[in-house]
């Protein structure tokens, strides 16, 4: 299998020609720390809606930024390349910013996809890709499955 995980310059480089022959590049991004069902739905509700899915990972740091110093439980490398092993995600990219602003900018996608439990004037990144004649598309959640659920399930289960 070829190496799904890419930095940005070559993730641009791969993305050029396929959008020359009309290709629709989607977006997403997430910590996908503990992969779950609800991850892998999303992600297969996200491919459907282009040709190719580019996935913004949080990086470890970005992930202690936005749910605290005791995540992630699974590394960035270890997570991009969950990601990057299934069939549905084209390309994985690890960013240590906060948000994927940056990303978005740069990679310019036809579509961005966030979860159920965003609400479109919280997505970032949804006025750049709408400016540019994009959409924003907000795929449904699977009740119940998060990480956050996973965890706590775990720590119930086996603490003393």
């Amino acid at each position: 299998m070829r190496n799904k995980i890419k930095e940005l310059k070559e993730l641009i480089a791969e993305i050029q020609p396929l959008r020359g022959a009309g290709k629709r590049m989607v977006f997403t991004n997430g910590c996908f720390d503990i992969l779950h069902v609800g991850h892998t739905r999303y992600l297969n509700a996200a491919r459907t809606t282009g040709d190719v899915l580019i996935v913004g990972v949080n990086s470890d740091h970005s992930v202690r930024m936005l749910k605290g110093e005791k995540r992630p439980i699974v590394t960035e490398q270890e997570r991009a390349e969950m990601l990057a092993n299934l069939m549905v995600v084209d390309f994985v990219i690890i960013f240590p910013e906060e948000t994927p602003a940056q990303l978005i900018e740069a990679l310019r996608p036809d579509v961005i996809v966030k979860g159920g439990d965003w609400k479109r004037d919280a997505i970032v990144g949804a006025d750049m890709v709408e400016s540019w004649g994009g959409k924003v598309v907000i795929a449904p959640l699977i009740d119940g499955a998060s990480t956050t659920n996973i965890i706590a399930k775990v720590l119930s289960v086996y603490a003393d």
